[in-house]
């Protein structure tokens, strides 16, 4: 396939609603809130967002140049950058690591969507946090109604990725990320109105630097990387389809603030909430289908609220899933010469397997472990605490080191005609800041920091 055959974003706000789409997901709603509040609240947003901008959006920029410079997939890029070299090897880390992260990703999406059928078919009002947790175990431990989700969602995200980028991803975008933003806006009115909010949002606003330790900085840094989506192809897919024309540069600067104030909104949506009803704000991965359950039925009009919830966390899975999705679609598409119908319904096919045997490992087959960890938990360790990072650093090494200078500032200023008034430092924080950032989180992630806490 020639690169003027190649679909293509057609317009500025479709290429942009998309590119946030594939930053923004579940790491935004679900992951930054309990991580803000496991890790002192305010001192860590001041930190999460300098290491956005120090070192999340440089490694961002280098993925953007990837793709838009080669026009290719994840791994056809760095083939036609240095062909014949093993740096090809970094695109087929992203590609299956986009593949893995769907294989347990699905299942937690499909979870949003079995939340918004209760929230419609039974209430959530008088119930006792033990209620929901044990309500919580039974469906995700069950066989059929875990897994009807996740083929449903499955679905969805076939439907969005087979009619193309124009016709498929831009075209949703347009709707996705609106219907999200209003969604998110009014749940932050609602959370803000509730009595003893405040006391809430002076947790999240009001940094105790008394709280900063090396281990809330490592976590910092961790939850600015997971939340941009660097390091697993998905930046540098969608840049493949930007135009040339495109200003690479500001757009990687708006995706990384826009994806900075979703993540504050999230945060400002569920902090003062729990704040209000007197819940720690350091429930962890369960706050989202255990914990705001229960505060949503101490409200007025408590199935509602939830269902609004419920539908935004969907939608945000559902961006993250179509852009991890297409990693893999496009690389089978380009690289193996399939029909773009085709490649996603191997992508469907496979992923689908994947995501079946995840949401089984929670119950049936719970029992079938790799060093005690289940299937769910191995590919959620595999891609998030290994092939994420180590893909992260090898971009940065890549275009820090392997890349000429002069090449690389060609791109990224359009030949010339955008400014680039930081690119010295720009190059300094890819070649030594960003890498030394990644290989502490690859380390933290693997538990071998513990000695800094």
């Amino acid at each position: 396939m020639s690169q003027n055959e190649r679909d293509s974003f057609q317009s500025r706000i479709g290429l942009l609603l998309a590119t946030v789409g594939s930053a923004v997901g579940l790491g935004n709603i679900w992951r930054f809130p309990y991580t803000l509040g496991a890790n002192g609240g305010a001192a860590f947003l001041l930190i999460y967002i300098f290491c956005t901008l120090l070192l999340a959006l440089p490694v961002m920029v280098a993925e953007f140049y990837i793709g838009r410079h080669s026009k290719r997939n994840a791994v056809g890029s760095f083939r036609a950058l240095v062909p014949g070299t093993a740096w090809k090897g970094v695109g087929f880390i992203g590609v299956f690591a986009a593949f893995f992260i769907l294989g347990f990703y699905y299942v937690v999406s499909g979870w949003t969507l079995e939340y918004v059928f209760q929230s419609f078919t039974s209430s959530f009002s008088n119930k006792s946090v033990e209620a929901f947790h044990s309500e919580f175990t039974a469906f995700s431990t069950t066989v059929w109604k875990p897994v009807f989700w996740t083929v449903v969602f499955i679905g969805i995200t076939h439907a969005v990725v087979s009619v193309g980028v124009k016709n498929g991803i831009e075209r949703a975008a347009k709707f996705l990320m609106p219907l999200l933003f209003t969604i998110l806006i009014i749940l932050c009115i609602r959370s803000v109105t509730l009595p003893g909010a405040m006391a809430g949002l002076e947790f999240l606003f009001r940094p105790d630097f008394s709280k900063i330790t090396s281990s809330v900085l490592i976590s910092a840094m961790g939850q600015a990387f997971f939340s941009l989506s660097v390091g697993m192809g998905c930046m540098i897919t969608y840049s493949s389809y930007f135009k040339d024309k495109v200003n690479l540069q500001r757009t990687a600067l708006e995706v990384t603030l826009i994806d900075t104030f979703l993540a504050v909104l999230a945060g400002i949506m569920i902090i003062p909430a729990v704040f209000s009803f007197g819940i720690a704000p350091t429930e962890g991965p369960k706050l989202v289908f255990i914990t705001l359950p229960n505060v949503f039925g101490m409200m007025p009009l408590s199935n509602v609220w939830s269902a609004i919830f419920f539908v935004l966390l969907a939608v945000a899975a559902l961006t993250s899933t179509i852009s991890l999705h297409e990693v893999a679609t496009a690389y089978l598409h380009e690289e193996h010469k399939v029909s773009r119908k085709r490649a996603t319904w191997l992508v469907s096919g496979g992923v689908g397997v994947m995501a079946i045997i995840s949401s089984l490992s929670f119950g049936v087959l719970k029992e079938m472990t790799l060093f005690g960890l289940t299937f769910f938990d191995v590919l959620d360790y595999t891609t998030t605490k290994l092939m994420l990072p180590f893909g992260g650093m090898l971009i940065c090494l890549f275009v820090g080191w392997r890349i000429d200078k002069k090449i690389l500032k060609a791109e990224l200023t359009n030949k010339g005609t955008v400014p680039f008034y930081f690119f010295t430092s720009y190059c300094f924080l890819i070649r030594y800041i960003a890498p030394l950032g990644i290989v502490l989180i690859f380390l933290n992630e693997l538990g071998l920091l513990k000695f800094l806490k």
